[in-house]
């Protein structure tokens, strides 16, 4: 017997084991009359196999009651069966939908507003393109490599959220076919269009990845979801993410190198998806290829911190000056108070 909060569903078994307690008949010796394992009785009479039309007809036999009886009692334990586990889904998938930041999504236009709790699984399922919510924790679906400030069930959630909106809107670019060789080319490249405006650095990037196998999307940030970027794979293409509206220069290079990291350091497609380790690699990665360890140890060195040496040291690199500054920001060198006009604000359209 199975049950939900609606509905019941007793197995045919329960009415063939009043039968053979009617008639003081033991499963062995029914077992035996029916011609049929000892197994497969147990298995009937406690509903884990199916009352076939053939078993139907033993039925009628042994027991005396007509096939059609069995045959229709099994019909309506599959049919309450249905309902019981859609309703029990149905239940589970509304608790996790409140952990999904559902009106924030409907502003973007990702999923129909609604307030109807069951309405909002129906469209979750949809969008996330699962039958049940509870199959977003299968880490065989997900595999995602990102950047984020903090880990909590509830950003976990956020960030599957906005890493299918990434997913979805990658699917209406074309990339050739993936080339980590050739990414690892267009780095130096890419590097330097940080003293760029996004207007123009944003197309030349879009382009140049899409023809190593990338596709970069740019979305909105998720409340909650202390989410920078994610990438991860789709089919035949690496898909890249960023939150970037609103974001000052260096954390938007910083955010992308560290993806970029993630497939150049092999990272993408792990079953289990990146580890602590593999974090600290990819920020290691993208600190020091945008600023190498050796040429900002020599300046720190001189521990001249003034707007002067910071952009004359930029441009000897290369780079936004900016950059130079949250570098030297995070590392404790200046508080995070200081030289923020050297810092540009992007507002990149998503």
């Amino acid at each position: 017997m199975v049950r939900s909060r609606s509905f019941i569903a007793t197995p045919p078994g329960a009415t063939i084991k009043e039968q053979l307690n009617d008639k003081g008949m033991s499963q062995r010796e029914f077992a035996a009359r029916m011609d049929m394992s000892e197994k497969h009785i147990s298995k009937l009479i406690n509903g884990e196999v199916q009352l076939t039309p053939e078993v139907a007809v033993r039925l009628e036999v042994v027991l005396g009651v007509p096939a059609k009886f069995w045959n229709n009692l099994e019909a309506v334990y599959r049919e309450k069966l249905i309902k019981v586990e859609a309703e029990n889904a149905m239940d589970a998938d509304e608790a996790l939908a409140k952990q999904i930041p559902y009106s924030e999504m409907a502003k973007f236009g990702w999923i129909p507003e609604t307030r109807d709790s069951k309405e909002k699984v129906i469209n979750l399922r949809k969008y996330f393109e699962v039958v049940e919510l509870s199959l977003l924790e299968n880490k065989q679906i997900t595999r995602i490599a990102c950047r984020r400030l903090a880990v909590t069930e509830k950003s976990d959630f956020a960030l599957l959220a906005w890493a299918q909106e990434a997913k979805i809107k990658a699917r209406s670019i074309e990339t050739s076919p993936i080339n980590i060789r050739g990414l690892i080319s267009i780095i130096p490249e890419i590097r330097s269009m940080t003293v760029l405006k996004p207007k123009e650095f944003c197309p030349r990037i879009k382009n140049m990845l899409a023809e190593c196998g990338i596709a970069l999307i740019f979305l909105p940030h998720l409340k909650g979801s202390f989410l920078q970027g994610a990438s991860f794979m789709d089919g035949n293409k690496i898909v890249v993410g960023l939150t970037a509206r609103g974001k000052d220069a260096d954390k938007f290079w910083f955010s992308l190198f560290h993806e970029l990291a993630h497939i150049v350091l092999g990272h993408i497609g792990q079953i289990d998806g990146t580890t602590d380790q593999d974090e600290k690699d990819a920020d290691a990665w993208s600190r020091d290829t945008l600023i190498s360890k050796e040429a900002f140890d020599e300046f720190v060195e001189k521990a001249r911190f003034s707007t002067t040496s910071i952009r004359t040291f930029a441009k000897m690199l290369g780079i936004a000056p900016g950059i130079v500054v949250g570098r030297l920001q995070n590392e404790g060198y200046i508080k995070h108070s200081m030289m923020n006009e050297l810092k540009e604000h992007y507002e990149i359209a998503v």
